[in-house]
């Protein structure tokens, strides 16, 4: 049965292997059957308006330009560096400050039933020294944040 197994996924195992060659060789044919279907001197966005080689003319396009616009994504307010990274920090903050209260409640609940076992209160005091850390660093990227989007809002001014 495990010979059949490895025969089954060997094939895959194969392909993930030499994955590399297979998109390498997909690039190498999609590159010349393109350069084939556009002749000699012919450019390439010329050959791909038209398919063939023709101009936009030729292959009956009447020159009407077409504008595209990319809206963001992130949405108005999010326009800029330092905006985007005050977005992250508050989203950051609306996550991690109660993760932080739960994490101080455990360490809590750590300190109560170590009852003494000097093991169990080391651990208990390792694992609130860094909630603490992680609460200062969290609350330290807030301000840091706010510091240098404030400075930024300054030299603008």
């Amino acid at each position: 049965m495990k010979k059949f197994k490895e025969k089954k996924y060997s094939i895959l195992l194969k392909i993930l292997k030499y994955s590399f060659v297979f998109i390498l060789g997909f690039t190498l044919v999609a590159n010349f059957a393109f350069a084939v279907m556009c002749p000699d001197g012919v450019d390439r966005v010329t050959c791909s308006a038209g398919g063939d080689g023709t101009t936009d003319e030729q292959a009956g396009f009447d020159g009407t330009n077409i504008t595209t616009k990319i809206n963001n994504p992130l949405g108005p307010k999010l326009t800029n560096i330092p905006a985007f990274i005050h977005a992250v920090v508050e989203i950051v903050l609306v996550v991690g400050i109660p993760i932080i209260a739960l994490a101080i409640i455990y360490t809590g609940l750590l300190f109560v039933m170590a009852q003494g076992n000097s093991e169990k209160i080391t651990k208990a005091k390792k694992a609130l020294m860094y909630v603490l850390i992680g609460a200062a660093l969290l609350l330290g990227a807030f301000v840091i944040a706010n510091a240098i989007q404030s400075t930024v809002d300054e030299i603008k001014n």
